[in-house]
């Protein structure tokens, strides 16, 4: 198949799956349409483990969001088919172009748009295609366009048409359409400026034979005030992060107790601080590490500075995360507190690559690189878990187990909730868990929820 056969082909899926329906079970079908057909469409050179891994990544999400629908599953499909058609089509781009690449191809593929010769057949073309397109298609969207103004200009004249008993919503329809084959043409038919192309190299990992040459970064100072500097600041800084840590500490783990609601803003505060941190450390340290001083061989007492400061960061997070884990404990499970693991989770890997990029002589983008990836997972991995389950689950086990607050706040519980229920011989609760699984399954077939599917009423 050609490009256009693809993009008319996705856009006609797009209108049928969504037509009169709610976003469910519909998207997850979509993004398995667009991900079999990218991998069927992607030439055997750009089928590299990194693309066949962004495959399966974009299945599983499709699944995960039929499943759940929720916004950690959206974010998963959206993200994992967008890179995966990214990626099919550009191997050596940096995954961070993807960004500029989206944003400009959307502002321009109306222009594109116009431009034939760009994704239509230019020749060999059967008399049938020729004849659909010239006689249907491109009148076809002409009339909806100039329909959908008129209408909106005269009422006797929408009057004409709404006054017939048809049951087909017309607008519904056009929008469907219209949004479809931006969607499918950006996708299928997406460009890459040449000037994206020319920077691709400040993105690679390692330097070149020219950075390697020892030199002064700032006209204003010279190699051996600048190596000075880094020595003092980071001898400083330790310093400074060793008394940080202490008094942090203490007033985590020795202070008087507060109430509750003390303790919850004074942790987020202090996880806050911490996160802030650790994102300055990187950056001082991408500051004096981003080119001669990676290789410069009167610089070992530096680096071995720095070194000593991300092991004092991660000091630093491990505390924060202990804090978060004795709140838990005391006060229980909520999304926020399992956010907060995942914040400082990706702290530590900042930290580690940044270890890595001292050690192995690495450039700055290297960082953004490997977070890019590793931020990804994070998405992935709060996409494929139930959380809600697991914080009802772990909660229940609690004397303050806040039934109504599960009931209404956390997301996919239902199925817990049904358990306890049916423990405390609660029928009020099963009745309300009941009365809502009802409403889900009640549903068009491509607006459901799976989740809901599998529970008993």
């Amino acid at each position: 198949m050609k490009t256009h056969h693809y993009i008319f082909l996705t856009a006609a899926s797009f209108v049928i799956v969504f037509y009169d329906q709610d976003i469910g079970l519909n998207l997850g079908i979509l993004a398995i349409v667009y991900a079999l057909l990218t991998l069927f469409k992607t030439p055997e050179r750009n089928r590299t483990r990194t693309f066949l891994i962004l495959f399966v990544t974009s299945i599983l999400s499709s699944f995960a969001f039929i499943w759940y629908r929720d916004f950690p599953s959206l974010l998963a499909v959206v993200s994992s088919i967008l890179l995966l058609g990214y990626r099919s089509r550009n191997r050596k781009l940096k995954i961070l172009f993807l960004i500029p690449v989206f944003i400009i191809n959307s502002f321009t593929s109306i222009f594109r748009f116009f431009i034939f010769d760009a994704w239509l057949p230019k020749r060999n073309v059967s008399g049938v295609w020729q004849k659909t397109l010239a006689f249907v298609v491109i009148p076809l969207v002409f009339i909806s366009i100039f329909f959908g103004i008129y209408s909106a200009g005269s009422d006797h004249f929408a009057a004409l048409f709404t006054d017939y008993e048809l049951d087909i919503n017309v607008w519904q329809l056009l929008c469907l359409s219209v949004l479809g084959f931006f969607i499918a043409f950006n996708y299928w038919n997406y460009a890459v400026e040449r000037f994206i192309y020319k920077k691709n190299y400040l993105l690679d990992d390692n330097f070149n034979d020219q950075s390697k040459v020892q030199k002064a970064t700032y006209s204003f100072l010279d190699l051996d005030a600048e190596r000075t500097s880094g020595v003092i600041s980071f001898f400083c800084l330790n310093i400074l992060l060793v008394f940080f840590i202490i008094t942090y500490n203490y007033e985590q783990f020795y202070e008087v107790s507060k109430t509750p609601v003390q303790l919850s803003e004074e942790t987020h505060e202090r996880v806050n601080a911490v996160i802030m941190s650790i994102v300055m450390a990187v950056m001082v340290i991408m500051f004096y590490f981003k080119s001669g001083f990676n290789f410069d061989p009167k610089a070992k007492l530096m680096k071995m500075l720095a070194r000593i400061w991300i092991i004092l960061n991660a000091v630093l997070v491990l505390s924060a995360a202990l804090k978060n884990y004795e709140y838990i404990i005391t006060y229980g499970f909520t999304y926020k507190r399992l956010g907060v693991f995942a914040f400082l989770l990706l702290a530590l890997i900042g930290l580690a690559l940044t270890l890595i990029k001292i050690q192995k002589q690495k450039r700055n983008a290297f960082l953004f690189n490997g977070m890019t990836w590793y931020f990804y997972g994070t998405i992935l991995a709060c996409s494929y878990v139930n959380w809600g389950g697991i914080i009802t689950s772990q909660n229940m086990k609690r004397k303050d187990f806040a039934v109504e607050y599960h009931l209404e706040q956390i997301s996919f519980s239902e199925r817990r909730l049904l358990k306890y229920a049916d423990e405390k011989k609660d029928l009020q609760l099963k009745k309300k868990i009941l009365e809502k699984v009802k409403e889900e399954k009640a549903k068009p077939f491509l607006s459901k929820i799976l989740y809901y599917e599998t529970l008993k009423e």
